[in-house]
């Protein structure tokens, strides 16, 4: 039963990995997610259902369209790929739980993050707002269903009690720091980033709360500053080349919201 749950999970996230590759496609460029139908980009033909089996067809077609033999963008494969392994390691690491579907919600949205900041170079207002509200949504519902009421509420805010155990304003707080952070360096360095890796951060925060927020935010950060390390030196990229930080940022949540807990405890167990 496991094994068929496995299968079913990842194809699940196989088949949202297509709906992925539709938002990158087409939200940048402002086009309707719906209409025209799936088509290809240079030739417009329509695609029927054997052109569009996540992973499968574009292994099956090598690449290419079955009607003018165009280059398909291999991002297709990553991103179908991608969201797949997704749902395969949440259903891995939280099985059959609310904590899965969380999981699996917040690092397809960071996937479709960082292909539409690595081709376009632009973090979406349509899929950063959206994601806010439901993220609040999902914290709001964690809190409510939790032991909480009133007095508890009240009493959070006695030193002893900790606010930051109530999820929403834990979540609340860690997207404050996040956006007040990235929002400093905006101002020092106008140049350095967009107000759409500053809106990246608050999401971040929202996603994985303190502390593993600052771990997310660490590895984003790392990832980021390796990327510039090996665009500037190896591939001569000059300083005022613009390299796509959102892409690097927005994999910090998702190796953090499968491993944060345990990245977290080694690097505790280092002191």
């Amino acid at each position: 039963m496991d094994i068929l749950l496995y299968i079913i999970f990842t194809l699940l996230g196989l088949a949202v990995g297509s709906f992925l590759n539709v938002l990158v496609d087409r939200l940048p460029v402002g086009k309707s997610l719906v209409h025209p139908s799936s088509h290809c980009d240079a030739c417009n033909h329509k695609l029927s259902f054997l052109d569009l089996i996540p992973v499968l067809s574009y292994l099956m077609l090598r690449g290419r369209c079955r009607y003018c033999r165009a280059r398909i963008p291999l991002r297709i494969l990553w991103v179908e790929a991608g969201s797949g392994l997704i749902f395969f390691l949440s259903y891995w690491r939280f099985g059959l739980t609310a904590e899965f579907a969380i999981t699996a919600l917040w690092c397809c949205v960071f996937l479709s993050i960082i292909f539409i900041d690595f081709e376009h170079k632009l973090i979406l207002n349509r899929i950063t707002y959206p994601a806010a509200v439901v993220g609040l949504v999902i914290l709001g519902i964690d809190t409510i269903s939790s032991d909480w009421n009133l007095l508890t509420y009240i009493k959070s805010f006695w030193p002893e009690s900790g606010i930051l155990n109530i999820a929403i304003v834990n979540g609340i707080i860690a997207g404050a720091i996040g956006f007040a952070f990235f929002f400093i360096i905006f101002l020092i360095n106008p140049g350095g980033m967009g107000m759409g890796d500053i809106k990246l951060a608050f999401l971040i925060g929202l996603a994985t709360g303190l502390p593993l927020f600052v771990v997310a935010l660490l590895i984003g950060i790392l990832l980021g500053g390796l990327a510039a390390i090996i665009l500037l030196v190896f591939l001569k990229k000059g300083r005022k080349d613009v390299i796509p930080y959102g892409t690097f940022l927005a994999l910090g949540p998702i190796i953090t919201l499968l491993w944060g807990n345990e990245i977290f405890d080694w690097y505790l167990s280092l002191f």
